[in-house]
């Protein structure tokens, strides 16, 4: 069954004449004429009664009203998706990590929500991994996380890079690392870590540096907001190893010290990602235009 067929029928049905219904759909009444046809011969039952003014059968009965829905669900598809495309997107969803939120991201909000005042613009704090998560299911229109090419390998990815960064050591300002002008392995190992929670690509890229390193990672609190790592840091002898954004208030904390690691150093990509289909779509296009030319990492304030 085609919708042409079931158009040609609703045009016989509501015109009561071929010729009437030819005109409306702007074919030619022999064109009408095998549409309803091949609908009959598809249903195996006459759907009118070709008469001197056409009438519906039994069947043309029963049929009206499902054509009638499905022809008007079909303009309602067809427009919401031409609208779409004309970037008349009701909202658009973003998931981004806490340091590049915080941040790097309000320029863009700022100038996308004064050029698309009529798209909501929703953005969420997540983790890396699982903000690849709900950009793989649908819940998302773009991500900005860290690299993990595991979880960027589809087909259907865009993936664009965005900055480099350093990881540095987050402690309190007495803590005995804090006399460091650069920060041992070994005398990092010492300490426990306070850690990002499992779904953030942080707490996968620390805990495969100590792999690497043969030793084992003595993880002793995860958390997931910028602020409950400086509020625990300043009040303990734990450490952690945060990216430089995500620092950038506890350079100027008199109760923190942020030092950078010897060799061998950690660094990690944030990236935005979406997806081949979405880039049709003028406000997610203009998105991903600001994304790359408003966030740029600050200066480095790590000394080495």
């Amino acid at each position: 069954m085609r919708l042409e067929q079931l158009e040609a029928f609703l045009a016989v049905a509501e015109t009561g004449s071929f010729q009437h219904a030819a005109h409306k759909c702007g074919v030619t009444q022999s064109t009408i004429s095998r549409q309803v046809q091949a609908l009959e011969a598809k249903l195996g039952v006459p759907l009118l009664h070709r008469t001197a003014k056409v009438k519906l059968t039994l069947g043309g009965h029963c049929l009206l009203p499902h054509a009638r829905k499905i022809c008007q669900e079909w303009c309602s598809a067809n427009r919401e998706i031409h609208d779409l495309l004309a970037g008349k997107q009701p909202e658009l969803c973003v998931a981004v990590i806490h340091s590049v939120c915080a941040y790097y991201l309000p320029p863009v909000l700022q100038r996308f929500t004064r050029d698309y005042p009529q798209v909501q613009l929703r953005v969420t704090a997540l983790g890396s991994d699982r903000s690849l998560k709900v950009l793989r299911d649908g819940l998302v229109d773009v991500a900005i996380v860290m690299q993990n090419r595991f979880l960027t390998a589809s087909s259907e990815m865009i993936v664009d890079p965005l900055y480099e960064e350093s990881i540095a050591v987050l402690v309190g300002a007495n803590h005995p690392l804090a006399d460091f002008t650069t920060i041992p392995w070994s005398e990092l190992l010492q300490y426990p870590q306070v850690m990002f929670k499992d779904g953030y690509g942080m707490q996968r890229l620390v805990q495969e540096q100590f792999h690497s390193l043969g030793v084992e990672l003595n993880a002793v609190l995860e958390l997931n907001t910028l602020d409950a790592f400086r509020g625990t840091i300043r009040q303990g002898d734990w450490v952690a190893l945060l990216p430089e954004s995500a620092l950038v208030d506890a350079y100027s904390d008199p109760t923190l010290a942020v030092r950078p690691l010897e060799d061998p150093t950690l660094r990690r990509q944030v990236v935005l990602v979406t997806t081949q289909d979405r880039l049709q779509i003028p406000p997610i296009q203009y998105f991903r235009q600001l994304v790359s030319e408003l966030v740029k990492p600050k200066a480095n304030h790590i000394a080495s």
